[in-house]
Parts: C-alpha cells; structure tokens; sequence
C-alpha cells in the first residue's frame, strides 16, 4: 500500500515542475502581452506605460473595424452553416446507411487537411479565370458569373463558403456521436404515438444532445477568433482589406508595420473574446456538476 502511495506520489511529482514551467510559461506570455500594449513599443518594446491609449487607437482604426466587422459575419454564418450541415450528415449516416465508415470518412477528410490547403483548394475552385466560373461557362452557359473571390463586398463569404467546408465534417462526428447517445426507446414511442420525424429531432434529440451542442459551439467559436490561415492563402486579406480578420490585422502590424504595442493590444482583445466565448460555458458546466453532486 506504501509502495503504491509512493509511486504515485512519485509520478504526479515528476510532473509538477513540468506543470509549473508550462503555467508560468502561458500565464508569463500573456502578462507580458497586457504589459506590451500598453506602452509605445515599436520595433522593440519600450518599458513606459501609456494607459489604454493602443486600445483607443486600435478601436479607432478603420482597418481593425472592417476585421472586426468580417469576424462576425464569418463567426455567425460559419457556425450556424457548420452545424446545420454537420447536423444534417450525422442524421444521415445515423441511418445505418451502407458503407458508413467510407461516408464517415469522407465527410470528416476535409478537417484533416491544414487550413492553408483548404485556402488554396477554395482559391482554385472559385478563381473566375480558372475554377468554377470557367468550368461552367465552357459547358456552353456562357452568362454564368461566380467571382466573389475577387469581390469586395462578396469575399468574406467565399472564406465562410471554405471554412463551412471543412469544419462540417467534425462537426459531423460530434453528434454522430450524441446521436449514436439516444437511448432506441424513445424512437420507438416516437413511432407507436405517430410523431413525425422531424419532430422528435427538434423536439427531443436535440435538446437532449445539449452539451455536445454546447462542444461543438465552443470548438467552432474558438476556432472562428483565431482564422488566420484560411484568409492569408485564398484572398491575403483582399481584395485591399475586404476580406481582412483580426488575426491578420495583428500579424501585419507585428512583423510588417513593426508595432509590437498595436499588435499586443490586438492579441488582448481576442483573448477577451475568447475568454468571453468559453467562461460562461465552463461555468455552466461546473455549477451543473455541483448541483449534480448534491
């Protein structure tokens, strides 16, 4: 029994420097990062303290707006696109359909691949001169016009078209696995009392498959605040800055404007969105294991 106590001891002792190291590691970088924006710092960082002037001046700044403003439109039509069609798939293959494992596995491929793959794939498919546009347009419909990538006021929504495309797919396996969760009973007195299908879904299933709705909203959320990839490799931010994100915004005033301090307070400021996106979610989920533990 001591031997045991030891060893164990022993284990989560070996990981505790490691632990402490990763701790002060991440909660280091981020201190730093609040103590960056809010000085002048260009080049290099400057240990003077100018308040919550970056942020003033980040707020004011045209280009931050326009990334903030394409984040949302982004944000709410990729989350709801993602898991409408996520949603739709996994009821699909739920089915029993055959050759599921294939059908699972393509639908999930696309989430395998790297953000910047993705970028380039969609910047071929929907470049007019080559992809989508001129395929069809050589088919003999000559009118057929599909040139939102070059677009201003239609680009956002060729990154929302790509980012939809590949985080389908897990969200697919999410409630594939919540579905696969319901108990067959009810199903069956679904049937015997001639409920309609859609019906139980909306009614039943998902409110049932709350916290897997809950996952898959904070995976797609989080991942919507960091879009960086996607954006650089399909359109760079264009045309000018039509399709510019705040991650990019914060990249190019780091190593291409040399404005450490804007570009800290940027950092900041989707942490904020972040941490606003996940505490209200992890709360919930402890206040309902400590009412469950009661």
């Amino acid at each position: 029994m001591k031997s045991k106590f030891f060893n164990r001891w022993s284990a989560w002792g070996a990981l505790l420097p490691l632990a402490a190291i990763v701790l002060v590691g991440y909660v280091g970088t981020v201190l730093w990062t609040l103590r960056t924006s809010m000085s002048s710092s260009r080049t290099f960082p400057k240990d003077d303290f100018v308040g919550l002037q970056q942020f003033e001046r980040l707020l004011d700044n045209e280009r931050w707006q326009l990334a903030i403003h394409n984040l949302a439109v982004y944000g709410v039509l990729y989350i709801l696109a993602a898991m409408v069609l996520g949603f739709l798939l996994a009821v699909f293959i739920d089915q029993k359909v055959r050759g599921e494992g294939v059908l699972r596995t393509a639908f999930l491929y696309p989430y395998a691949m790297s953000f910047v793959a993705t970028g380039l794939v969609w910047q071929w498919v929907l470049n007019p001169d080559s992809g989508l546009q001129n395929a069809v347009q050589q088919m003999g419909w000559t009118n057929f016009t599909f040139d939102w990538i070059v677009d201003q006021d239609m680009v956002i929504y060729t990154v929302v078209i790509a980012g939809t495309w590949q985080g389908a797919g897990l969200v697919m396996a999410l409630m594939l696995a919540g579905l696969r969760g319901i108990d067959e009973e009810i199903w069956k007195a679904a049937r015997l009392d001639g409920i309609p299908t859609w019906r139980v879904y909306l009614s039943v299933v998902l409110p049932m498959m709350g916290p897997t709705l809950a996952t898959v909203f904070t995976l797609l959320a989080t991942g919507v605040v960091k879009v960086f990839d996607t954006v650089v490799a399909m359109t760079q931010g264009g045309p000018g800055t039509a399709s510019d994100v705040p991650a990019k915004f914060i990249m190019d005033h780091l190593f291409g404007r040399a404005n450490l301090a804007l570009a800290s307070a940027g950092a900041v400021m989707l942490l904020i969105t972040v941490l606003a996106l996940v505490a209200p979610l992890a709360y919930a989920r402890s206040r309902k294991q400590a009412q469950g533990g009661h």
